[in-house]
């Protein structure tokens, strides 16, 4: 029953790619609220190339014609000089490996060791993504988001398809059968479930013979990530990635971060090796974000995350040289190029400004890149070979540390022979400072406002996030800027093409039996306490979340047990849980359909993750739920609940306008002959108003601190008080005309069975 679950019907509602009706109206539609560093290369063009091109121009400004105006908001003029480069801070003794490492963390970088090569692998059964390791392993790699196990009914279509299946320590050890995790480099994608999958890494390595120290890798555990949109793809406090994009957080903020100190605490007293967090900054370019926002944003959730480290009793130097980063690379070759090199710069000041490091390597960026999956097509999509295999140039050039690029790609082209080869070019070298100073000023804003928390909690990020993708979308629509294959050179026919087949029900129920087995076979009471452990110091805050949950897995507890022994201490007894699934479920048996809610936002309040954060819990307890966009009026959502057949729209508000857009809605409702829907308000509603709200006909209202098993429960029980009103009603107006023979023009009014008496209507009864 895990919080995670955004309403599929979000994506629809808010997606990235969507179309616009024009591109005037959607950059009309989005206030510009910042051009960052727009002018940053302020210094003429060079007099004597200005001439020459001008006459190759035939007369047009070389300016005007060739500026390069990028997502970003920077200029890039044709040609770069010694003049634009000379005044630049720090070019002129930036070596690799020194402050501020903008040309590399290490002096010798690829020229001595080659980059490690990390391949996104993992899907059907543990058996079959083993073998593929091993392939994957021969060939030269050096290598579950949420916390449900596979017999879950709400992950019946998804076991295996996007990524092995784990359910228990046993698993975890066939997945690394006859690969010794003392000399092997894991890094794992995960989030939701970063506790138990990190348990059964942890435990799998120990009974192959691994000592603690020896387990190295990353595991990704930026949780926060998920924050606030679908169109920005963000959900709930805190980063960008987990709470801010990809919706598969289980936890709130607060006991998330918890979470991610306990990791820091544990892996930097026992896995030295080991990388506890990688900051996701790929996530953010994903949902839409140009690079100056996928910086600004990743830093800043890095510093917060330091902040937690501290927070909970370590040193800077005990855990930052561990923390690692991710960054997507697009299509834009100098941009990723120049984002990276920034990256490593501003990293390395604001960790020295902020917390006073005294060992070098806490200052350092390491980052592994991928090739972004947003700007792959389906249209011809034999078009995204090119793509893909031209993106890992530029973080190669860069000087990342990891990367999906194969090692038979390097020895022929030579290019690992020189340390930052773009070090000291007149346009590298000033790009990296625009977007240093461009991602600067966003970070000094979030600072100010209290840090990321505070930042996203405003909801800012996300709507920085949303005004970029909505340019750029934009852009696309109108043919500014080229997709090969979508909005240029699109084939008139295109032929199918064959695609991987996994049998999903056959890997589930595999998966079902192994666990099972392990449930058959463990100590019962032993698993049981283990998991009464994890629930207690979850409440309490005592104790140290990972050590438990690695006793939990020696004791052969089982993803879903561990995820929800935690879970409970976040949201209340299991039958709270328990009633609110089973007043849906009932609900769904009696009705035919599941209860369905609209969560709405009305008015200009972009608030929205108190909105996400209930749509996510009322889906995981049984729900459908739709979601509106941000900023809609009464009529826009009055129409989408009747369009989508809703039982009921939950209002969420935290900007004073409930007192005016409640009723409106109201009466929106009525006109379409939707009365019948309810209407409940929850958020930032003063006690005071209930009374008028419930006047204008509101069913409910919940404030802040309501348990939302205990809403849902609620929510249902008016839901089916109103269906039975409806169905009365309907009883009430079926007026049965019967002609008898023998009387003429004699009418009888039936009430069916409410028998009321018919002179309570004012109609003549006739015996």
């Amino acid at each position: 029953m895990s919080l995670h679950r955004l309403a599929r019907a979000s994506a629809a509602a808010q997606s990235l790619r969507r179309p616009l009706a024009s591109t005037a109206a959607a950059l009309a539609a989005v206030p510009s609220r910042r051009s960052y560093a727009a002018s940053t290369y302020t210094k003429p063009l060079d007099p004597e190339w200005t001439k020459l091109a001008t006459k190759e121009l035939k007369g047009k400004d070389p300016k005007e014609r060739l500026t390069w105006r990028t997502p970003e908001g920077i200029d890039v003029k044709p040609v770069f000089t010694y003049e634009d480069y000379k005044d630049l801070p720090y070019v002129k003794e930036e070596v690799p490996g020194k402050f501020p490492f903008t040309r590399g963390p290490y002096a010798s970088m690829y020229t001595v060791r080659p980059w490690t090569i990390r391949q996104y692998a993992g899907f059907s059964t543990v058996e079959e993504s083993n073998a593929f390791y091993k392939k994957n392993l021969a060939a030269g790699q050096q290598a579950t988001h949420r916390g449900y196990d596979s017999d879950h009914p709400r992950v019946v279509g998804d076991v295996g398809m996007a990524g092995v299946a784990i359910d228990t320590v046993e698993d975890m050890k066939i997945l690394f059968d006859g690969i010794p995790l003392n000399k092997m480099s894991v890094s794992m994608t995960m989030n939701g479930a970063v506790l138990p999958i990190l348990a059964f890494y942890i435990v799998t390595g120990l009974e192959q013979g691994a000592k603690l120290e020896e387990l190295s890798g990353t595991i990704q555990n930026d949780i926060l990530r998920t924050q606030d949109s679908q169109l920005a793809r963000f959900t709930c406090v805190l980063t960008v990635k987990e709470f801010m994009v990809r919706n598969t957080f289980i936890y709130p903020p607060e006991p998330s971060m918890k979470l991610i100190g306990d990791i820091f605490e544990y892996t930097a007293k026992n896995m030295p090796k080991y990388n506890s967090i990688s900051i996701s900054g790929y996530h953010i370019q994903e949902a839409g974000a140009n690079a100056v926002l996928e910086l600004a944003f990743t830093l800043a959730d890095g510093l917060e995350y330091v902040r937690t480290g501290i927070k909970a009793g370590m040193t800077v130097d005990q855990f930052a040289p561990r923390l690692s980063f991710f960054f997507g690379i697009g299509m834009n070759f100098y941009m990723e190029i120049a984002k990276l090199r920034a990256a490593r710069r501003l990293w390395a000041q604001l960790i020295k400004k902020n917390f006073d490091p005294k060992d070098k390597k806490s200052m350092l960026l390491r980052t592994h890149c991928q090739t972004s999956g947003w700007s792959l097509t389906e249209q011809d999509p034999y078009n995204n070979v090119i793509r893909t295999r031209s993106r890992p140039w530029p973080p190669r050039l860069a000087g990342r540390s990891h990367c999906t690029q194969m090692p038979w790609t390097r020895p022929g082209s030579h290019d690992s022979k020189v340390a930052d080869p773009w070090g000291g070019s007149y346009m590298m070298e000033s790009l990296t400072n625009s977007l240093c100073e461009s991602a600067m000023e966003i970070i000094n804003e979030i600072e100010t406002m209290g840090g990321m928390a505070k930042a996203v909690d405003s909801g800012m990020p996300k709507l920085r996030i949303e005004e970029s993708a909505a340019k750029r979308q934009a852009r696309i629509d109108s043919g500014q800027e080229t997709i090969v294959g979508v909005n240029k050179y699109r084939l008139a026919n295109e032929a199918p093409i064959e695609v991987l087949q996994i049998d999903n029900s056959k890997v589930r129920d595999q998966q079902i039996q192994n666990m099972d087995r392990v449930k058959r076979e463990r100590d019962n009471a032993r698993a049981q306490k283990c998991l009464d452990a994890l629930t207690e110091s979850a409440k309490s805050g005592k104790g140290n979340l990972l050590e438990l949950s690695v006793e939990a897995a020696k004791a052969r507890c089982t993803l879903g047990e561990i995820s929800f022994a935690l879970e409970k201490s976040e949201y209340g007894s299991t039958s709270d849980i328990d009633n609110a699934l089973k007043a849906a479920d009932t609900f769904a048996e009696r009705e035919g359909r599941r209860p369905r809610m609209l969560v709405a936002k009305m008015g200009q309040d972009g608030h929205d993750r108190g909105a996400k954060v209930i749509a996510t819990g009322f889906a995981d307890l049984g729900w459908d739920i739709d979601i509106s966009a941000l900023f809609s009026t009464p009529q826009e959502i009055a129409r989408q609940a009747v369009d989508a057949d809703v039982h009921v729209v939950g209002v969420s508000s935290q900007a004073a306008g409930h007192k005016t857009l409640v009723p409106a809605l109201i009466k929106e409702l009525k006109e379409l002959g939707a009365e019948n829907i309810l209407v409940v308000c929850g958020g930032v509603i003063p006690p005071q108003d209930y009374d008028f709200l419930y006047k204008a006909g509101a069913a409910a209202i919940f404030g802040p601190g309501t348990k939302i098993p205990i809403a849902s429960v609620e929510v249902v029980q008016k839901v089916e008080q109103a269906l039975a009103k409806k169905e009365a009603a309907s009883k009430n107006v079926m007026v049965c005309v019967l002609k008898f023979p023998n009387l003429q023009n004699s009418h009888f009014v039936s009430l069916s069975l409410l028998e009321m008496p018919c002179s309570n209507l004012g109609l003549p009864v006739y015996d």
